[in-house]
């Protein structure tokens, strides 16, 4: 009898260890389809900046606009997240943010200029939900693992980056659809992800929040060690947009056809998803990631650098370094939100802070970039700027990667 019960005993445990691994992979399969989301909305526009422009008559400065209201977007909803989880929960929410992602999208194809700007806002305002829950569910459900998580998601959103960057050229010219339909077909892919993720919205718990929103907000604020993050984040996230939005620009008014560009933008998307892939990886095993932010700025120096000079023959050099170290950093900043919380809510909390503050700062990057070039007619002065950048990104970063934790910086 006792065997008997013994041997159920065991069966059982094996079968709920057995449903426990599916329902973490069906989970993790979900967090990918989300981010495979966040990027190509936004990556899609930058190599086909000069068709937007004949188009439309706009200016450099407007047409940064389309790079830079997402990012207002994502400083002020972020900070708001919190509230609909505690009414929606983290599944809920999530996928309230694909309907949006998908209808935002879809906005933009339609032949009237306002359409453009108010549906490149409602993606914005998706694409934010995504960015503050996605750290938050890996604390929640994957904590022992949250390296390996962090650089798994990372990576698959400079993934859809990437894919969203090489083919928006092809897709306008090559299949005749316009710029229009070229940034408007990624809408699909929201869909998609709104339908698979649909069955999480039951599995997923809510969790009843420890303090009010208010108080989470106050605390938050009165951090240093927050503030740090926040604007590690809002600094590598500025050079990432500018990149994302002005690298084509930069590289035809050298003289290279747009095809090319794009393809460039492209392969800093590709290399991104190398250090996406490899730097919270690395860095999620160590509890002090200093010298891991020491090595990504000095390789961002001489990235920007090159990319100053442009000696010929080595673009492709220079744009895949920069685009590894933005990609690292952008997966070092998910991975400081999940490390330096102590639980799921602080790291909803601290999401919400460092991605609203963060976003905010990074909202400025495309336009002055662009104003810059405007004023001068050169890059040089736009491209200084990036150096002042990598300067400051350091000293927050030092700040960020020591080992502490928010909670106890209070």
């Amino acid at each position: 009898m006792k065997e008997g019960s013994l041997k159920d005993a065991c069966i059982k445990k094996n079968n709920v260890k057995k449903t426990n691994r599916m329902t973490n992979a069906f989970l993790i399969a979900g967090i990918l389809m989300i981010a495979v989301n966040l990027r190509p909305a936004l990556a899609s526009v930058g190599p086909l900046i000069e068709p937007i422009r004949l188009s439309t008559g706009l200016s450099s400065s407007q047409l940064g606009l389309l790079t830079t209201l997402p990012l207002i977007a994502f400083g002020v909803v972020s900070t708001l997240t919190p509230l609909l989880t505690r009414r929606f929960g983290i599944g809920g929410t999530l996928l309230g943010a694909m309907a949006l992602l998908a209808i935002g999208t879809a906005l933009r194809s339609i032949a009237w200029l306002p359409a453009l700007y108010f549906g490149t806002v409602l993606l914005g305002i998706a694409i934010a939900f995504g960015n503050v829950l996605l750290p938050s569910l890996t604390k929640r459900n994957f904590s022992s693992h949250s390296g390996w998580v962090t650089s798994l998601y990372s990576s698959v959103m400079g993934l859809g980056a990437a894919l969203a960057a090489g083919l928006s050229v092809p897709l306008a010219d090559g299949l005749g659809w316009g710029w229009r339909g070229s940034i408007g077909v990624w809408a699909l892919l929201a869909v998609l992800a709104f339908f698979f993720w649909l069955p999480q919205v039951r599995r997923l718990a809510r969790s009843e929040p420890s303090r009010s929103y208010v108080q989470a907000i106050k605390e938050m604020g009165g951090s240093g060690l927050a503030w740090q993050v926040a604007l590690f984040m809002g600094l590598q996230s500025l050079t990432f947009y500018v990149v994302l939005a002005w690298l084509p620009s930069i590289l035809t008014s050298r003289g290279y056809d747009p095809a090319y560009s794009g393809w460039m933008l492209s392969l800093s998307q590709a290399t991104g998803i190398l250090g996406s892939l490899l730097i919270p990886t690395i860095a999620g095993a160590r509890r002090d990631q200093r010298g891991i932010v020491w090595m990504l700025v000095i390789a961002e120096v001489f990235g920007l650098a090159g990319l100053l000079l442009d000696p010929p023959g080595y673009t492709a050099v220079w744009v895949s370094l920069v685009g590894f170290v933005l990609g690292g950093s952008f997966g070092l900043s998910l991975l400081f939100i999940v490390v330096r919380s102590t639980n799921a809510e602080t790291a909803t909390e601290l999401s919400g802070m460092s991605q609203s503050i963060g976003y905010l700062v990074a909202a400025t990057g495309p336009i002055v970039f662009g104003g810059l070039f405007d004023w001068t007619g050169s890059w040089i002065l736009s491209i200084a700027l990036l150096f002042v950048v990598a300067a400051l990104k350091l000293v927050m970063g030092l700040g960020a990667g020591a080992d502490r934790y928010v909670d106890a910086s209070r």
